[in-house]
């Protein structure tokens, strides 16, 4: 697609959300104004809240499984 800004990497295994980032302000009763690194410049820091996602710290489990001749770290998080 012309002129949009995608996070990472395309393809199948892309990530759906970027972060967790930092809250600095809230705009309005939906907006939120996020701070965001450098490498991000590019992207308009202020965000609908319904496009963000509530940050979980917990890690329950942690494994790597090996898929031919790499290794995929996979994490379980709630």
């Amino acid at each position: 697609m012309k002129g949009v800004m995608r996070f990472g990497k395309k393809g199948k295994l892309s990530p759906h959300y970027v972060g967790p980032y930092k809250i600095l302000r809230r705009i309005g009763k939906v907006a939120y104004e996020l701070d965001l690194p450098n490498d991000l410049a590019s992207v308009h820091p202020i965000f609908d809240v319904s496009l963000l996602r509530k940050c979980v710290g917990e890690v329950f489990d942690q494994q790597v499984q090996k898929l031919g001749n790499k290794e995929v770290a996979s994490v379980m998080v709630m």
